[in-house]
């Protein structure tokens, strides 16, 4: 098959897709992958066409206004942001689109592509298939990722209709956008005020998540349809060479601790480097941290502390003896396969609900918001995760789990039941 790809987001929202993209074409079909400028070379190096999109999502995070929602923890604050931005990306989005998917036979996408590539597959009448790494499909098990903190015990019905609220926060955000590209672009009429969840395009193939079984159990009330795969993450590219003096570093002593919040930005850099290494020191702990896209930053660091620009954390985390993050699904896929406890510290978003996922398996403390980050918070959850052996073990034990799936291969078999005979 000839199948278009559309990914837009942070590297870790586009990375499961690019891996996602190499089974495929490993397979035998043709990929053609869509997202931002900034992820070409990427996309590139893992051997896939890419389609690149004019604007860098980096850009938007690293702006102050961008920086001051993100900091309040607020997901309807930063999707009203966002939905400034969605504009003009929505029109550029359907001119690349339009191009990239007219000879193709499938267009996947998650959540970041979800609108501009169920409008594409209408226009083009091909099919459209949705593709997640987060729970997205309505569940009685649990709460939608916008709502982690609800109550258990409400349960049932009130855990589903939160995806319903979920579905359409997100849509909200996009809806003037998408139609606007749909009139402009496409030539096609608007979309119904509350979506295109329940049209024929959305529902009429699988629905793949490319998370650990192990991790979240496929809820009771998900039918025959719908795939939990494994995880689908992107090795280290071969030729990547570290640095001798960050080897130097681990060899030095005990296994440091990471720590890294990936595309979160902050407009305080140095005050969260403070309450990090502060924490670090007290702790006696040694510690690697990625400077990320502005959410880290220090000179002068004492010698027990070594800082990278870059790292593929694929390579790093089996090194590390715990993980510092900010919950995103990427980097916790990846702490979970290296089989290493983590302590969270959300931002927004489902960072909170991957947060609450980890303390829930046993594998990290209770997550601790950005904005209620202390020193004296941040000391006793890394005292926590360098003592008990449990969580540990825990971690170990399900690490072994997940590198034992293979997540793309198994979402490229039920690809694969879609093509024509």
């Amino acid at each position: 098959m000839r199948i278009a790809i559309i990914a837009l987001g942070s590297r870790g929202d586009v990375q499961p897709y690019i891996a996602l993209g190499k089974g495929l074409k490993k397979s035998g079909h043709v990929i053609r992958f869509v997202t931002h400028q900034n992820f070409e070379e990427l996309v590139n190096l893992h051997g896939l066409e890419s389609c690149s999109v004019e604007g860098s999502v980096q850009d938007i995070a690293q702006s102050k206004e961008m920086q001051g929602h993100i900091e309040k923890g607020n997901f309807l604050s930063v999707m009203s942001q966002m939905k400034k931005e969605a504009m003009q990306g929505a029109i550029n989005l359907a001119k690349v689109g339009i191009s990239a998917c007219k000879d193709m036979n499938l267009i996947i996408a998650g959540i970041g592509g979800l609108f501009a590539g169920i409008t594409l597959a209408e226009k083009l009448e091909i099919p459209f298939l949705q593709a997640y790494y987060i729970p997205f499909t309505p569940t009685k098990a649990f709460p939608s990722f916008l709502f982690p903190k609800l109550p258990f015990r409400y349960g049932g019905f009130l855990n589903r209709f939160t995806y319903s609220i979920a579905r359409q926060i997100i849509w909200q955000g996009y809806r003037s956008a998408d139609n606007l590209a749909r009139r402009q672009v496409l030539g096609l009429p608007p979309v119904s005020f509350f979506g295109p969840y329940k049209s024929h395009r959305f529902n009429q193939n699988p629905v793949l998540y490319g998370f650990s079984s192990s991790v979240i159990p496929k809820p009771y009330d998900w039918d025959n349809n719908i795939h939990i795969t494994g995880y689908w993450l992107l090795d280290h590219e071969d030729n990547w060479t570290p640095p001798s003096e960050l080897i130097e570093f681990i060899k030095s002593g005990n296994p440091p601790i990471y720590v890294g919040f990936g595309s979160m930005s902050s407009r305080k850099p140095e005050e969260t480097a403070d309450i990090i290494l502060n924490a670090i020191a007290k702790t006696k702990q040694r510690a690697i941290m990625l400077s990320g896209w502005g959410g880290l930053k220090k000179t002068n660091l004492p010698d027990t502390v070594f800082m990278v620009d870059s790292i593929p954390i694929s390579w790093l985390f089996p090194r590390v003896a715990a993980a510092i993050h900010h919950g995103g699904a990427g980097t916790t896929a990846e702490s979970l396969k290296a089989g290493i406890p983590s302590i969270v510290i959300p931002f927004f978003g489902d960072q909170f609900f991957w947060g609450k996922r980890v303390a829930e398996l046993g594998i990290g403390p209770e997550p601790i918001s950005r904005k209620k980050l202390t020193t004296e918070r941040l000391v006793q959850a890394i005292q926590e995760v360098v003592t008990n052996q449990t969580m540990h073990q825990s971690a170990s034990n399900l690490g072994a789990k997940i590198r034992a799936e293979d997540g793309v291969a198994s979402a490229v078999a039920v690809i694969q039941k879609l093509e024509p005979n």
